[in-house]
């Protein structure tokens, strides 16, 4: 190439001769360069000349450190250039490197080191040194080698267990090494975790990586994946999250259905591990569980994931009510209710359709329905339509499920067929009642007369064979001597069939007639019986029944028995001891109910003789024995009549009593005690004027006699506890007490 001049390259022509001038040459620039010259006549000569350039040692872009992965072939890079090429040897921990020694290390016709297999051992600084002999020339450069070492996860346990919505908490650790440090991440489903108050990440010394998943819920489980990353690769360790979830039921509805027709109630329930589902009837407790199938194959149960179907074909009315749905598993339960309504034709709930009435008389016609939902109803009367408003002589009155008719018949067109109409959404029924002329009872029959005494007699007999359309009210029982033309009324109690006559008299005749009385009056008599009352008689034999009295008396009652016809005028009562031969006689008035026997002897037998006494004469005697008991101590007589309450208020009275004569001594005999304390505090409160007063009273009162006590005191047979007699106890002003001479009585 013809060389053009350049910066770098300057021609100098002179007119014999040429230079050619190349400033700071390069390697590049050796060569044979030509000068060529041409004269005037067009002939050219052209010279030659060779350039060798000498080009000194140059590390070119070594890099530092040269970072190579563990287990692969290293090729330590060392591109340096000198003219006349350089001699190249490798240096390591001072130590010249050669293929004899190091089997797996070679130095490249290119002048890089060879590694094979590189290991974490062959880390360190590399010299790699150049020299040019002919020159003298000697240069090196220090390469430090790094190996990276993928990173290395391992985990203490795999497999976690939780349960759910407990505030349960679980750690994940992950082990990791590798060189560089490897960096560590957590991932879910393809995503990256982040810290959150729920995931809480943790770094430990010794490659310790850890994971905490706190307040653990069912959406919680599943697959985690730790993965640790450094310059030589990355490595991913799965760990499992397995979530136990209690049994909860999420979809379980109130159900209607028609009878008759099929009805399906489904039950939904969640959990972990899936939940087993049953049902219960709750009328009965009856359980159903999957697969099922009831006595009468109307009840079947199928389930499957978590999902229970309960039917039911021809649904009854028997089985409205509540069904209870349970889900259970090794974990947990849960249970809810649901109720199965039943929608129904209307029903009417009575029988009771002939009604009886008469003319001006109202009754009430009552049209009773069951049904769901509720039935609207109307009244119909040959056809027409009665309203709500009712008419001159009808009224309806109406609540839920029951519709009244009142009527009124004022003529025979109001007698005769009403219907009732019920009506809902499931269809509509009739019933027909009838309006009936009512008529007075038919007779009684049967009369007998039973139990008849002096002054009572019984009257039972049969109700009528017809009570003619309305209930009975009552029963007439019309009664009268033989030969009177008065008849005397008694009505029976209600409808009893059995009326007592009373205040007959002795020894006569009379007649009894039965007669029966409805809402349209009184129907006939039945046939006339007739009966005698017993004449008068002595009284029968007495009943007594004995009662102990209080102290030496016994209390005899007098049980009333058959008077004979006449009151009883009196009752002769005589008793004695066992081995007495004399008795002893009471007499008690007949209105008494008992006699009441005294003094008599402690530890004594008794036989009494009760004979009853009439205008007639006396009865047939009775006889009775008691015993009396041992003579009670002198407290048990005292308190035996009194109670508890009695009992200590006397003792607390005694003890008052005790404590105001133990002061009034000491006031007196040591001037001392509380009323000693009150008349002193009484006393400073006087003034100075009244003072001499106090000392003429206190004078007088040294001469006043000593006071009297009067104490109570007690018989000796503890019949009176209290007597009126005391003992008179003078304090004298010797402090010494005296009594009358006749104290010793007490």
């Amino acid at each position: 190439e013809r060389i053009v001049p350049s910066k770098r390259m300057a021609l100098h022509t002179e007119t014999s001769r040429s230079r050619l001038i190349i400033y700071n040459a390069i390697i590049e620039d050796a060569g044979i360069y030509r000068c060529q010259a041409t004269d005037a006549s067009g002939h050219t000569e052209e010279a030659s000349v060779v350039l060798e350039i000498y080009q000194r040692l140059t590390f070119r872009d070594v890099q530092s450190p040269q970072e190579f992965r563990h287990g692969e072939t290293a090729e330590v890079v060392c591109d340096v250039i000198s003219s006349p090429v350089p001699v190249v040897v490798w240096y390591y921990q001072d130590r010249e490197i050669t293929e004899e020694h190091h089997s797996r290390f070679q130095v490249l016709p290119n002048n890089n080191l060879q590694i094979h297999q590189v290991t974490k051992a062959d880390e360190g600084v590399y010299r790699c040194e150049a020299s040019v002999e002919a020159r003298g020339e000697i240069d090196f450069v220090d390469i430090a080698v790094v190996v990276n070492v993928p990173p290395v996860l391992s985990v203490f346990q795999q497999s976690f267990n939780a349960t759910a919505d407990y505030q349960e908490a679980v750690t994940f650790t992950c082990l990791t090494s590798g060189s560089p440090d490897p960096v560590v991440t957590w991932h879910r489903k393809g995503q990256q975790l982040e810290p959150s108050e729920q995931h809480i990440f943790n770094r430990l010394e010794g490659g310790r990586s850890m994971l905490t998943i706190r307040n653990i819920r069912q959406g919680d489980g599943g697959t985690y994946s730790c993965k640790a990353t450094n310059k030589a690769g990355s490595q991913e360790r799965e760990l499992f999250l397995k979530v136990f979830v209690q049994p909860h039921i999420t979809q379980l509805k109130n159900v209607t259905a028609v009878e008759g027709s099929a009805a399906m109630i489904s039950c939904v329930a969640e959990g972990e591990p899936l939940p087993d589902i049953s049902w219960r009837r709750a009328s009965d407790g009856q359980a159903f569980v999957d697969g099922d199938k009831s006595q009468d194959g109307r009840f079947e149960v199928r389930g499957r994931h978590g999902k229970s179907v309960l039917t039911i074909s021809g649904v009854k009315l028997t089985d409205l009510g509540q069904f209870d749905c349970e889900a259970l598993s090794r974990i947990g339960g849960h249970q809810k209710r649901m109720f199965l309504d039943i929608e129904y034709i209307p029903k009417f709930l009575t029988n009771h359709t002939i009604y009886y009435s008469w003319e001006g008389n109202p009754v009430n016609i009552s049209c009773d329905v069951m049904s769901n939902p509720p039935a609207t109803m109307l009244w119909r009367r040959e056809r027409f339509t009665i309203s709500a408003e009712g008419t001159a002589n009808t009224r309806v009155h109406s609540a839920e499920g029951k519709s009244v008719l009142e009527v009124t018949p004022m003529s025979d067109r109001d007698f005769g067929r009403y219907n009732c109409t019920a009506r809902n959404n499931i269809g509509v029924r009739y019933q027909e009642f009838i309006l009936a002329q009512a008529d007075v009872p038919s007779n009684p029959y049967s009369v007998r007369l039973s139990a008849v005494s002096q002054r009572l007699a019984t009257v039972t007999f049969m109700k009528p064979d017809s009570h003619g359309g309305v209930p009975i009210s009552y029963y007439l029982v019309q009664y009268k001597e033989v030969g009177s033309q008065e008849w005397r009324d008694v009505k029976s109690h209600s409808v009893q069939t059995t009326v007592v006559l009373t205040g007959l008299e002795p020894n006569t005749t009379y007649e009894v007639r039965v007669a029966a009385v409805n809402g349209k009056g009184q129907g006939e008599f039945s046939h006339t019986e007739t009966f005698q009352t017993l004449p008068i008689r002595e009284p029968s034999p007495p009943a007594v029944h004995g009662q102990r009295g209080m102290g030496k008396a016994y209390r005899l009652g007098l049980v009333k028995q058959d008077d004979g016809g006449m009151p009883i005028v009196e009752y002769i009562v005589k008793y004695k001891t066992d081995k007495e031969e004399q008795w002893m006689t009471k007499l008690v008035p007949g209105a008494n109910d008992f006699a009441m026997l005294q003094p008599l002897q402690w530890n004594t037998r008794y036989e009494v003789e009760i004979t009853a006494r009439n205008v007639k004469g006396l009865s047939e005697p009775t006889f009775y024995q008691f015993f009396m008991p041992q003579k009670p101590d002198i407290t048990e007589s005292l308190f035996s009549g009194l109670g508890l309450g009695a009992v200590v208020g006397l003792g607390l009275g005694a003890l008052l009593l005790l404590l105001v004569l133990v002061d009034v001594s000491c006031f007196f005999l040591r001037h001392c005690g509380l009323l000693m304390c009150i008349t002193r505090s009484l006393c400073s409160k006087k003034t100075a004027t009244s003072g001499k007063g106090k000392e003429i009273e206190e004078g007088k009162a040294a001469y006043l006699p000593p006071p009297i006590l009067k104490l109570p005191l007690k018989e000796e047979n503890g019949k009176e506890s209290l007597k009126p007699d005391t003992i008179e106890i003078k304090v004298h002003g010797d402090n010494s007490l005296h009594t009358k001479p006749d104290d010793s009585k007490a």
